[in-house]
């Protein structure tokens, strides 16, 4: 038996999921400082979980290995797993990165369209943290 990861081929496409360029650089840029003092850290993985009375919520973590259930997002060198439940809750989200009153946050824009939901992370120098509401928790 070997410990090698098993190749996928599952990847993530812009209809399915979308980053802003504000966001995409963020993201990079917390990756990347993460990366540097975690070399472990494989990917950011964007995740749904059941959010009780409030309905799902949702967040970004990093993560150090991929699951046989992740689908692929990979923009130069930044990854972004998410799992095909997640995926399934989160198809057509679009993240973007926005400066606001109250600080920097991540939104999650047409998240659960169909249930007419939306959403925003905040972000106090992590990938989203629970501050803003909306998030699960945060990156690190």
């Amino acid at each position: 038996m070997t410990d090698s990861m098993p190749e996928y081929g599952v990847t993530i496409n812009e209809e399915e999921f979308k980053i802003t360029p504000p966001a995409r650089e963020q993201l990079a840029k917390i990756f990347e400082q993460s990366h540097a003092e975690y070399e472990e850290i494989e990917a950011i993985r964007v995740f749904v979980a059941g959010g009780g009375c409030s309905g799902m919520t949702y967040g970004m973590t990093f993560t150090d290995k991929q699951t046989e259930y992740d689908h692929v997002l990979d923009d130069n060198g930044l990854k972004i797993y998410v799992d095909a439940v997640a995926l399934n809750y989160l198809r057509g989200v679009e993240i973007d990165y926005v400066q606001r009153p109250s600080g920097p946050s991540f939104v999650f824009n047409n998240v659960f369209a169909l249930a007419g939901g939306a959403g925003g992370c905040g972000d106090s120098g992590s990938c989203c943290s629970s501050s803003a509401g909306g998030c699960g928790s945060g990156c690190g």
